[in-house]
């Protein structure tokens, strides 16, 4: 990875530790920051892991950066100039202005490329061709699915309670809020990819996150 996209993993990491304990934290309640910083780093490493995995199986590379939003309209002028760092931004204020009862955790997005050995296997040595719809949306898939399994465990592992609970609702909300088909958001990569594939990863996510607000 490169130097940038450490970077904006790790700021990610920090803004869901912010969203995560934010409760706690306006109660000035820092004991357990650490832990929900274990969370965040377990839950984004794991789903960034996946990806990569995924992207390596198809011959090709993905890279992470924090979410940005630049069009507010549908006409060509309807958009800031440099755009805005809503993977920041977003979470922050609306968890904020909720007292940590919103957990909005839209935070990265992917981009993917082709690798060079691809297009030589396929077609020669200086032939290239490009990554299809498809194939992004199974990298994105791969993220979800690993997300998914956190919480799965999080839930069956005999954890202490709290633990679990905290596990099992964090990654789902996660799975969520990227499930969300909007700019360039993990769900949207998706959804355009493979609606089959958006629609079957989205129940069971919803199955996820309808039982963990139950609790």
């Amino acid at each position: 990875m490169k130097k940038k996209e450490i970077i904006h993993i790790f700021l990610a990491i920090l803004v869901l530790t912010i969203v995560i304990s934010f409760s706690k934290l306006i109660e000035q309640n820092y004991n357990d920051l650490g832990i929900y910083f274990l969370f965040a780093l377990g839950i984004i490493s794991i789903n960034i892991c996946a990806k990569k995995l995924m992207a390596r199986t198809l011959d090709s590379d993905v890279t992470h950066e924090i979410w940005r939003f630049s069009r507010f309209g549908f006409k060509p002028d309807q958009h800031f100039k440099k755009g805005i760092s809503a993977g920041v931004i977003f979470p922050l204020v609306f968890t904020a202005f909720s007292l940590g009862m919103l957990k909005v955790m839209t935070l990265l997005t992917y981009n993917t490329k082709i690798l060079k050995r691809r297009a030589a296997k396929r077609f020669g040595l200086y032939s290239f061709t490009e990554m299809t719809d498809w194939h992004t949306s199974l990298i994105g898939g791969a993220g979800i699915l690993a997300t998914l399994l956190i919480a799965f465990l999080g839930y069956w592992l005999p954890l202490p309670a709290e633990l679990g609970d905290i596990i099992f609702k964090t990654a789902s909300y996660y799975a969520f809020f990227n499930l969300v088909p909007f700019s360039k958001l993990d769900g949207s990569q998706i959804f355009f990819g493979s609606r089959v594939l958006w629609f079957t990863l989205s129940i069971i996510t919803l199955i996820f996150t309808g039982y963990s607000l139950s609790f």
